[in-house]
């Protein structure tokens, strides 16, 4: 009898027995950003693209560098936000990471002031590589050895 009890008691509640079920009862993965997540992030974009297009800055190593804001990510708690850009006619985006690490505040206080948050998200800068790698694999898809290899299917 107590084995049937047993198979009849709720299963516990709290936080670790939680899982998104779809309609078949099966356990669901929550992939990619929310939308919110999505609209800030693009916010911050266009946000950070007016102050780099302005220029203004007093680091010498900022102001004469054209910055292109490619992507912003933002966490889910919508408190940090990883900036990635590039460089325009230069590849060497790297070099401006430390100048854009030491603007950090200037620009978190920027954004705070365009946008109506409850907290302005902390900044986290990332060279954007996508671009190199799109002409790596443009270089190669353009070889020889590819080209040949084309032709023969």
């Amino acid at each position: 009898m107590r084995a049937f009890l047993r198979g009849l008691q709720r299963p516990a509640r709290g936080r670790c027995r939680r899982v998104l079920r779809d309609r078949v009862g099966r356990g669901m993965k929550r992939t990619g950003p929310s939308q919110r997540q999505l609209r800030v992030a693009e916010e911050i974009r266009h946000v950070l693209a007016g102050i780099f297009s302005r220029g203004g800055f007093r680091d010498p190593a900022l102001a004469g560098a054209q910055v292109t804001v490619t992507e912003v990510r933002m966490s889910p708690d919508l408190r940090h936000a990883t900036v990635f850009f590039s460089r325009l006619g230069r590849s060497d985006a790297a070099a401006l990471l430390p100048a854009l690490e030491h603007a950090h505040a200037y620009l978190r206080a920027q954004i705070a002031q365009a946008l109506r948050l409850r907290f302005a998200p902390d900044l986290h800068f990332a060279p954007d590589t996508s671009l190199d790698y799109a002409m790596a694999i443009d270089s190669l898809l353009r070889s020889p050895a590819v080209a040949r290899d084309l032709d023969r299917h």
